[in-house]
């Protein structure tokens, strides 16, 4: 189906985000620079009716914000009880009962979920700020390149919150139980160098040549047969999640066996 037909465009501006198809890629961009790209339920909407509607003609998804930020997290608006047309604050989520609460955070989750999903690769271009719903938006993604400006924060502890987007495995499986603790507790900023040394991001170049390093990665990971990334993806996914030995060698198998099968159908046609 034509992604850029089914996409609804009206759900693409009142969250902020654009969507950008060329060929076998997808670019979702952050569209509020003027707030350092600050996201809302809308925007979380948003990114999960784009996840529904991509086709799987798409094989690489990057996302970025406009301007000078990748995204400085949730618009603080939503914090402090001030009116924004349409967006449900914190409270309005307590107001709604545990189970009402519980599944409007987990239709927020969705936004970033599908990510992670091995269907489709995805690449986070971060420079300047990435805090809270920003950094776990980046920590969706199976890549980050980091311009050296780039700063992660996870605030949420520091606002009395937690992380709630699907951000703390991810950080766990790049970094560790200790430092993924260290950060959220502490709250601190970590830089696009450091966060290179301890494997949160994937590279770190300099801001005007953050589009050629991504560009170059896109190509990188779309020169596989699309099969043989999914299931490749899949297989580190099951490892990074704790797989026993036995068990990974079993999904190893199984994987090899379709791929040889998809193999032996193209060569037949």
């Amino acid at each position: 189906m034509s992604a850029s037909s089914a996409v609804d465009a009206d759900l693409l501006e009142r969250g902020g985000v654009r969507l950008v198809l060329d060929g076998p890629r997808a670019t979702i961009v952050l569209e509020r620079p003027d707030v350092l790209n600050a996201q809302t339920p809308s925007t979380w909407e948003a990114l999960r009716h784009i996840g529904e509607k991509l086709g799987p003609d798409v094989r690489v998804v990057v996302v970025r914000g406009s301007g000078r930020a990748f995204s400085a997290g949730l618009d603080r608006r939503l914090f402090t009880g001030d009116h924004v047309d349409g967006e449900p604050g914190l409270m309005d989520i307590l107001q709604r009962g545990p189970e009402g609460g519980a599944a409007l955070i987990a239709s927020f989750q969705e936004g970033f979920r599908w990510l992670r999903s091995p269907e489709r690769v995805t690449v986070a271009a971060v420079r300047g700020h990435a805090i809270g719903a920003g950094f776990q938006l980046a920590l969706a993604c199976d890549f980050r390149v980091a311009a050296e400006d780039a700063r992660f924060r996870m605030a949420e502890t520091s606002l009395g919150l937690v992380p709630d987007l699907g951000g703390t495995l991810p950080l766990v499986r790049l970094v560790g139980y200790s430092r993924a603790a260290e950060i959220c507790l502490s709250g601190r900023k970590v830089g696009a160098t450091e966060a290179l040394a301890m494997g949160l991001v994937n590279a770190v170049v300099p801001v005007d040549g953050l589009d050629a390093a991504v560009d170059d990665l896109v190509a990188a990971v779309t020169l596989p047969l699309p099969g043989a990334t999914r299931e490749t993806l899949a297989l580190l996914a099951a490892a990074a999640d704790g797989a026993s030995e036995e068990e990974q060698l079993r999904a190893e198998r199984e994987a090899q066996l379709r791929r040889l099968a998809d193999l032996a159908a193209l060569a037949r046609s």
